[in-house]
């Protein structure tokens, strides 16, 4: 009788070792197709000296080409400078963070719950630039993909962290239409537009939208001049047109393609 008991209990820690192992297997697939691909990059935004050193040094670079064109062009000349908003002059890492916490994804809803707060830090530089620009008799235009329903959070955000020239006037947002090319021809219009500024290539030019199967390469190698004398690009490891190139121009794709796609595209050797 003990035999059987004993016997039954060996049988009984093998099912269950089994099971708990077989848990473990389907956490760890889950966890590879969830928001982990997100943790690097977002680390790397929040802690890294090498991005506060970038930020610092294409700010710098930024007010030396400001000081450079404004003494090319007449002094009765309306000047400008064009300034995309998100991981340009603001921080949301924090959301890409609690979307690592939560396995959730960018959402209308969940974006929203973000700004709403109106508590994202400025980037480094960004409010001594602007405020340089500003000085200097340039305009400062806020040309962003956030929607027009959030200007009023997002100019209380920018506001009490000093950026100038928050107000109605100088923000445009989005209304219906993602492509920023006629807002900045808006700006054209009336001013000089001495320097671009963003994250995305598509806050320069439209010519970077919807990217072919080279992923702009190709564009980016024959306009290569641009960069660094009419554009600052910054960096962003944590989402932009670069990763919906890769997925085909779009985010309406499973987590697990998602993950396929992004395996699929590295050069190894």
């Amino acid at each position: 009788m003990k035999k059987f008991i004993l016997l039954n209990l060996l049988l009984l820690f093998v099912i269950v070792s089994c099971q708990n192992n077989t848990n473990v297997t389907n956490s760890q697939t889950q966890a590879d197709t969830t928001n982990e691909h997100l943790l690097m990059s977002t680390v790397w935004y929040q802690k890294s000296a090498e991005m506060r050193a970038i930020y610092y040094q294409s700010y710098n670079l930024a007010k030396m080409i400001i000081d450079e064109r404004i003494t090319t062009l007449d002094k009765n000349q309306k000047k400008a400078v064009i300034l995309d908003i998100d991981e340009t002059v603001l921080d949301n890492s924090p959301f890409e963070a609690k979307c690592i916490e939560t396995d959730k994804s960018y959402s209308k809803k969940t974006w929203n719950e973000w700004t709403q707060l109106s508590q994202a830090m400025a980037l480094p530089g960004a409010v001594d630039f602007t405020n340089y620009a500003k000085n200097k008799g340039v305009d400062v235009f806020y040309i962003s993909n956030r929607s027009e329903t959030q200007l009023a959070v997002t100019m209380k955000n920018m506001k009490e962290l000093n950026f100038p020239c928050v107000d109605s006037a100088h923000f445009m947002l989005k209304t219906s239409v993602s492509s920023k090319k006629q807002r900045r021809a808006m700006v054209a219009k009336d001013y000089n537009i001495l320097l671009l500024i963003g994250d995305n290539l598509n806050d320069y030019s439209e010519i970077y939208e919807k990217r072919n199967q080279n992923l702009a390469f190709d564009i980016v190698d024959k306009n290569k001049a641009d960069f660094g004398t009419k554009f600052i690009i910054l960096p962003n490891p944590m989402y932009g047109e670069w990763e919906n190139a890769i997925y085909g121009n779009t985010h309406k794709i499973s987590k697990e393609l998602k993950n396929k796609k992004l395996k699929d595209c590295l050069r190894s050797y």
